[in-house]
């Protein structure tokens, strides 16, 4: 399944008029099909208050990703709804952008389960994050 920017926006809730999370967190995909999802998001703005990426920006990141990539994967005839999350942060990251990359751990009729690796500018990992998502019938 390929999509045009318009309804991988829709996809990710990420339009002009959206006013998605991630439109308000300044997610850009890079990248997208069922094998890989790419996307970026700038550090300043998505902090906690020490200045360090939120954790839970990098979770946004990550099931933002998993989620278009499941969706992909399922098709026009799914809904991909994520039923759970996990995130190591093994780093800070103070500046500039993060990286996720999400790949697929397994691709089920039901179940889809991603890696999502996060990285900062310098390619250093920040998170490893994974999610599964419910693939139900639209």
């Amino acid at each position: 399944m390929t999509l045009d920017a318009d309804q991988l926006a829709e996809l990710m809730g990420t339009s002009s008029t959206s006013g998605g999370l991630g439109d308000r967190m300044g997610l850009e995909i890079v990248e997208a099909s069922p094998e890989r999802v790419v996307g970026k998001m700038p550090v300043e703005g998505n902090t906690q208050p020490y200045g360090l990426l939120h954790g839970g920006a990098s979770c946004v990141l990550a099931e933002t990703l998993g989620s278009i990539g499941s969706a992909l994967h399922g098709g026009e005839q799914k809904i991909a709804v994520g039923i759970e999350i996990n995130a190591t942060h093994h780093a800070s990251a103070t500046h500039g952008h993060v990286t996720g990359t999400a790949t697929p751990v397994r691709l089920g009729g039901t179940l889809a389960t991603w890696e999502i690796a996060i990285t900062d500018d310098d390619g250093k990992r920040v998170c490893t994050s994974r999610l599964t998502c419910l693939l139900r019938d639209a």
